[in-house]
């Protein structure tokens, strides 16, 4: 049988203990208590049990953390902020890339300012993650891509062409990367200072120690940091590339169309003549899958020596060559319509006869059915055909577009090709190495993400208008109709766009690019000059 001490009135009412009795006046019970998160308070104040007999707490105890300072869980919440913020801002520049929000639009590619976004959140999550293992291998690492970081933003406010075609988001993109990049440093040397002053106000001693665990934080946290630096100073040395590029010199001018929203790049070559009475036809040259001034330029530049014709225009389309990108999305109607508008501010008339390759061939077929007046004449290379775009939209082929443009500005290719193969400036802004520059893989992106709707129903619209009256040329690869049959019966296709054929031809060696071959050359300039002759003797307003 138990005793109690003291009176009846002093014993436990209800069955309780008397330690849940000597608990009840305070104002947790033991069980709650234990189930606290430890911190100083508990630790120094009301648990007599856990400092050591000199007062001090032992250093692996979880409350010698320097979250203990107002100072360091402010950095913590900013730097969460700053990190929901960029990815606040990564998601949009994400969506632009498809879909250009209003005043948004930079003339780039935006897969620097997008690259730069993800720089910095890459940043912010190793300081979050690592928050309280502060060491100086992050800090010295966080520095050099810092430094790296300033130097792109002084060449973009330094380059003019760079400048413009970043605009303000790629200028917010970059300043903001290097804001972030001294905000990890300072918020790294803040925590450090917490926790030495934590552990000697707690322990008597600063630790020199590290566990495993710190170790092993540490260690990720440096191999991160070396990755990101290894990420920035790709991406500074392809802005020199950049820069490098952009002192090239082009024949012709840029000119703003579309609101100003962009420049397009039109050049003509000849003067404007006149046959009794009457203006001779100019040729407008448009582009296929690579710039025009790759060498498409340079048969028609052979054809105006040797007199076949007597003047010729040629242009970008956005994003090739020195063309600025065009806001998202971009359909090829879109393109004949800036091409129709950087005509008329250059203060170019018709009559036109149009000459294009490849996909330009969709272009140009657009344009004709809006000036069916003054286009007299038609000479499609080896044409696109409108039920063949689904294979430039595919899906396969624009995500594989996409991943090329996210990781273009690393230039790694082009880096690669400057340094070990003698690449020049020509070849990588309109020649061979074209391909690798982000305003191209845009361009195609945008071909991509409509050529089977938009596109396509331009075209088809096109071709219901298209003056049936005005003569045609197609030549086409002789290579391309062997390997592909659907490709030869669509070629077959283009020869009914109107009912004044003049010709087709199929080069027998020649590839989808024609005009690589000899015999392709020599066919298409004497094609050309039959339909300026014809076109000449068509009736255009005056």
């Amino acid at each position: 049988m138990t005793m109690w001490g003291g009176s009846k009135n002093d014993r436990p009412e209800n069955g309780d203990t008397p330690e849940e009795e000597n608990h009840n006046g305070r104002s947790t019970s033991r069980r709650s208590y234990e189930r606290q998160e430890p911190n100083e308070r508990t630790r120094l104040i009301d648990s007599p049990r856990a400092p050591h007999s000199d007062g001090y707490l032992d250093p692996d105890d979880p409350a010698v953390s320097p979250y203990n300072l107002w100072s360091v869980r402010f950095l913590r919440y900013f730097t969460v902020l700053f990190l929901v913020v960029s990815f606040l801002w990564w998601v949009l520049l994400l969506v632009s890339i498809f879909i250009s929000p209003p005043k948004m639009h930079s003339r780039g590619s935006g897969f620097f300012d997008f690259a730069f976004t993800c720089l910095t959140i890459g940043n912010l999550l190793v300081s979050v993650i690592f928050f309280v293992a502060p060491a100086k291998a992050l800090r010295i690492t966080t520095a050099i891509i810092s430094v790296l970081l300033l130097i792109d933003v002084i060449v973009i406010l330094a380059v003019p062409r760079i400048r413009l075609e970043e605009g303000w988001v790629g200028i917010a993109s970059a300043v903001w990367a290097f804001f972030i990049a001294v905000w990890c440093i300072l918020t790294d040397r803040v925590v450090a200072w917490g926790k030495r002053e934590e552990e000697e106000r707690l322990t008597g001693r600063p630790e020199t120690r590290r566990t495993v665990k710190e170790w092993l934080a540490v260690m990720v946290a440096t191999i991160f940091a070396t990755i990101f630096i290894i990420i920035a100073l790709l991406m500074t040395l392809t802005l020199g590339i950049r820069s490098r590029d952009a002192t090239l010199s082009m024949f012709g001018e840029r000119i703003l169309v579309d609101g100003e929203k962009y420049q397009v790049h039109l050049a003509c070559v000849g003067n404007v003549s006149y046959t009794h009475d009457k203006k001779d036809p100019t040729v407008i040259l448009e582009a296929g899958e690579v710039p025009l001034e790759y060498d498409f330029e340079h048969w028609a530049y052979n054809a105006y020596q040797n007199g076949t014709i007597s003047r010729y225009c040629y242009w970008d389309r956005p994003g090739y060559a020195w063309s600025d990108n065009a806001p998202s999305p971009h359909s090829a109607g879109m393109s004949a319509d800036a091409l129709s508008e950087a005509l008329a501010k250059a203060g170019e008339e018709g009559p036109w006869v149009l000459v294009s390759a490849g996909t330009g061939s969709i272009v140009s077929r657009i344009f004709s059915s809006r000036h069916m007046k003054q286009v007299t004449g038609i000479m499609l290379v080896d044409p696109m055909h409108e039920d063949l775009l689904h294979r430039v939209g595919s899906p396969g082929h624009g995500f594989m577009l996409w991943a090329y443009g996210i990781i273009s500005p690393l230039g790694l290719e082009r880096l690669a090709g400057a340094l070990f193969k003698g690449r020049t400036r020509e070849d990588r802004v309109y020649g061979r190495n074209a391909y690798q520059g982000g305003k191209f893989i845009k361009a195609q992106l945008q071909d991509n993400l409509v050529a089977d709707s938009l596109s396509k129903n331009e075209v088809v619209s096109a071709r219901n208008i298209q003056g049936s009256d005005t003569p045609l040329v197609v030549v086409s690869s002789g290579i391309k109709c062997r390997t592909d049959s659907e490709w030869e019966r669509k070629q077959k296709d283009l020869t009914t766009l109107t009912d004044n054929l003049v010709s087709w031809d199929v080069v027998n060696k020649a590839p989808h690019q024609v005009w690589d071959t000899l015999d392709g050359r020599t066919i298409m300039e004497k094609r050309l000059g039959s339909l300026v002759k014809k076109a000449a003797k068509m009736k255009t307003p005056q």
